[in-house]
């Protein structure tokens, strides 16, 4: 008998523990389960210690209410310009409802894997494949939206939809890396051209630029190497001035300038001024050491006029007469006999302005081989 109650105790005393065990329920935080009461939905089990009934009430599996990342790989989608592409997306949601996910749906995960696929199809058929590759945020935004709708009664709220890969087939991918090259090339000949433009540009401006500087340093020099000869002229001129120059000095000056109006390697022909005889006069005097002897008398050493030279004929009737007038240029030296004989020059008479000179001696002063008349005297 003591052998038996030890056992119906030991056997009511694992009952009772066994009830204990399977009434109560620890749930982890961001989880949740379902309990059933004979087949039907009773309540949800929220995080900590719970009570159920045992051998009546039904715990389900534990569904996870954390934020939930699945990736759908190789989805095959046809652009509108009839081109297939691979799409890999990546999709983010979270349970709001465990008692809608487990009993409005029997597998959410794959629900929601086709209708991103179906709406992928949808959203990117509307679309080429240049608009494809370039708008993935516009994909990204349309998917969320109509899965977020559709998966609402299931009690899921999706986060976001991510495009993460899209393959085009490898002959498109070959045209785009031709493409994508041409198009670096044509960038890259179009920098250079820049370059060389700006470098021509400023290498034109920076010759411009020292062109005017030089132009005006040139300028400059011009105007000092002017302002300096007048100021040396003036300064001569004022000395000669201040120190009253005899005129024999001025006209000795003149007549060193005359060598440098033949100084040029390829003159020629040269005229002499009529300045010179008043020149040669002034010096004439100057060294004559007084006034010249006045006209009509002989210079000294030389023949009288109307003497016979030794061993010369006798004048003839052609050489007694009368040469015509021709007017005497004040200043120069007088042409007193027809055989050369040259007298000193005197001094101008007012009351007898014209002397009588034989034509065929042209005077000295004369260019042209005539005597000037008055009005053309220098």
């Amino acid at each position: 008998m003591v052998i038996a109650e030890i056992i119906i105790v030991a056997v009511v005393a694992l009952i009772v523990l066994l009830t204990v065990v399977r009434s109560v329920r620890i749930i982890p935080q961001a989880r949740a389960r379902n309990v059933e009461r004979f087949g039907r939905y009773r309540k949800t089990l929220e995080p900590g210690l719970n009570f159920i009934l045992p051998f009546i009430d039904r715990v389900k599996p534990q569904i996870d209410l954390r934020e939930q990342v699945v990736s759908f790989n190789g989805q095959s989608v046809i652009t509108e310009d009839n081109l297939v592409v691979q799409i890999d997306t990546v999709l983010f949601f979270q349970v709001t409802d465990p008692r809608a996910a487990d009993y409005e749906i029997v597998d959410y995960i794959g629900a929601i894997e086709q209708i991103t696929a179906t709406m992928l199809r949808s959203v990117i058929g509307s679309m080429d494949l240049e608009q494809t590759l370039t708008s993935r945020d516009k994909i990204n935004a349309l998917l969320r939206g109509v899965l977020d709708d559709a998966s609402g009664k299931w009690g899921i709220r999706v986060t976001r939809v991510e495009i993460k890969a899209i393959d085009p087939p490898k002959s498109v991918k070959d045209a785009m890396e031709k493409q994508m090259r041409a198009e670096r090339e044509k960038r890259a000949a179009i920098l250079t051209a820049e370059g060389q433009r700006q470098s021509q540009i400023l290498t034109a401006e920076g010759d411009k630029t020292s062109k005017i500087l030089r132009a005006e340093g040139d300028k400059q020099a011009a105007i000092l190497r002017a302002e300096g000869e007048a100021e040396a002229i003036g300064q001569v001129f004022g000395s000669i001035h201040r120190n009253d120059p005899d005129p024999k000095l001025l006209a000795y000056q003149y007549l060193q300038t005359l060598p440098q109006l033949a100084a040029g390697a390829g003159n020629t022909f040269w005229v002499i001024p009529s300045e010179v005889t008043t020149a040669l006069k002034a010096v004439t005097s100057a060294f004559g050491g007084g006034d010249a002897p006045a006209s009509g008398t002989p210079v000294p050493g030389t023949p009288a006029a109307g003497a016979g030279a030794p061993g010369a004929a006798p004048p003839d009737a052609a050489e007694q007469a009368p040469s015509p007038a021709i007017p005497r240029q004040p200043g120069l030296p007088e042409i007193a006999a027809p055989h050369g004989q040259l007298t000193a020059p005197s001094a101008p008479d007012a009351e007898d302005p014209v002397r009588e000179v034989p034509a065929s001696i042209t005077p000295p002063g004369s260019l042209n081989g005539s005597a000037p008349t008055s009005g053309e005297d220098g």
